[in-house]
């Protein structure tokens, strides 16, 4: 594999912008009750997205990536955003454990990254409450970094989902704060960074750092094949939103992928 292979398929691992994940556990709540996808355990296939170089970028790649949702029994769930273990489900509340990895970020991204240095790779455990109540779910989640960054983020959100014959539609809609970890990480400058990239020294406190938007579309194609495509957009807000790094606060993107069930 070359470098700009690599560096690509790096980008296709670390992206963690904008969900783009096809969960059994979000797909199934549709008009309150339990859908027809309550019964797929297992959906594979592939996909492509449009999305930033990095956090703040205002370049922007198309790239391929797999897409992958697995439920096992009631209580585990697995995808492209890590593990969730339902822990405690009753009257709509729902609590859950989590995990999954922070592939950090290469300083040969991007152009405007020369000189920053590397965020080492790291695994996420964390947590996950939420409650529903007929086509809608507001949810809470707080994760925390091990190795890289280190960092703690904590997102708050909605959701919404309806079907009508073979369509299913839905809509998110959520906030993330970063606690000083991860905004240093991601959005400050130090003294020996700023002396090897040329750019000023810039300290990122804790903070709300963006809010997201997003709409999804799924297809049934037929019995097994599903079609789903998504658009939306973050904005960086805070310490993020004023980074030397962040050249476009807006952040969108679009995916559309084929998937199969088994």
């Amino acid at each position: 594999m070359d470098a700009v292979s690599g560096r690509r398929a790096r980008r296709r691992l670390q992206y963690r912008g904008p969900d783009i994940r096809i969960a059994s556990e979000e797909e199934e709540r549709v008009g309150g009750i339990r859908g027809k996808l309550h019964d797929w355990k297992v959906t594979a296939g592939f996909g492509a997205v449009y999305l930033p170089e990095y956090e703040g970028s205002d370049e922007y790649e198309v790239q391929p990536f797999p897409l992958i949702s697995a439920q096992f029994g009631d209580r585990v769930f697995l995808d492209t955003a890590g593990l969730k273990l339902d822990v405690w489900k009753q009257s709509g509340f729902r609590f859950a454990i989590t995990g999954g990895a922070d592939m950090g970020r290469k300083e040969d991204d991007s152009y405007y990254l020369r000189g920053l240095g590397d965020i080492d790779p790291g695994g996420v455990v964390g947590g996950l409450v939420s409650f529903e109540t007929g086509p809608f779910e507001f949810y809470a989640a707080l994760d925390k970094t091990i190795g890289g960054s280190e960092g703690l983020t904590g997102t708050v959100g909605t959701k919404a989902s309806y079907q009508y014959e073979r369509f299913i539609f839905s809509a998110d809609l959520s906030g993330t704060w970063a606690d000083d970890k991860h905004m240093e990480s991601y959005f400050g400058i130090n003294a020996a960074q700023s002396a090897r990239s040329g750019l000023a020294e810039y300290e990122a406190g804790a903070g709300f750092k963006r809010v997201d938007i997003k709409g999804t579309t799924t297809y049934l194609w037929t019995e097994h094949w599903m079609v789903t495509g998504a658009a939306g957009a973050g904005f960086l807000l805070g310490d993020a939103k004023d980074s030397p790094i962040v050249k476009e606060d807006a952040q969108p993107f679009a995916m559309l992928g084929v998937g199969y069930r088994f």
